[in-house]
């Protein structure tokens, strides 16, 4: 499973939305938790693909790396390190070339050679 989200990552840095949604299955589920609350939800490869491009502007670089990986139980856990440079002025105050980091971790589950389950998690 290792190879499948190294794969993900590298076409999520890219911004390569199409790359990203190769590794995925059609009936794949995305949770993003901030703080313990679940903020988003996309249930299909539909929903998804329509958050990766409606998403993908507000960034002009951005960056996740494993620091810390292990697998139990067909379950993937990754420590992540995220960089992000924001490429739009934000209503809440944050300006275009302004960066961002923060860690967090995600977790992976894998059906018929591709991601069924991703969920990020940060503070």
């Amino acid at each position: 499973m290792r190879a499948l989200i190294d794969r993900y990552i590298d076409a999520y840095n890219r911004i390569d939305v199409d790359a990203m949604l190769a590794t995925l299955h059609n009936e794949v589920v995305f949770e993003n938790y901030t703080a313990g609350v679940l903020s988003v939800r996309t249930v299909g490869i539909h929903e998804l693909r329509h958050l990766a491009e409606s998403s993908r502007h507000l960034f002009s670089a951005r960056h996740q790396a494993i620091t810390r990986y292990s697998e139990v139980a067909g379950v993937a856990h990754a420590q992540i390190h995220f960089q992000g440079t924001f490429a739009v002025d934000l209503p809440n105050g944050i300006r275009a070339g302004q960066s961002m980091a923060l860690d967090g971790r995600s977790e992976y589950r894998e059906r018929d050679g591709l991601l069924i389950y991703v969920a990020d998690f940060s503070d």
